[in-house]
């Protein structure tokens, strides 16, 4: 299951770990992933995941209900 927004379709981002004699290790910087419930258009509920920055932008623009 992947990490994955269900609405935007954004995923993990990766990098460096830094240390202070710049030593590089590999590091992945996650999501936050929420779980929500809406309703479709046919009345049907479904659970889907977005991140918490999302889940932010629908509660302002109130497209959540």
């Amino acid at each position: 299951m992947a990490r994955r927004d269900d609405l935007t379709g954004k995923s993990a981002l990766s990098g460096n770990n830094r240390s202070h004699a710049l030593n590089a290790t590999k590091r992945k910087w996650n999501l936050n992933l929420q779980k929500i419930k809406v309703v479709d258009e046919t009345g049907r509920v479904m659970t889907i995941k977005v991140s918490a920055r999302t889940l932010k932008t629908l509660k302002k623009r109130n497209q959540l209900v």
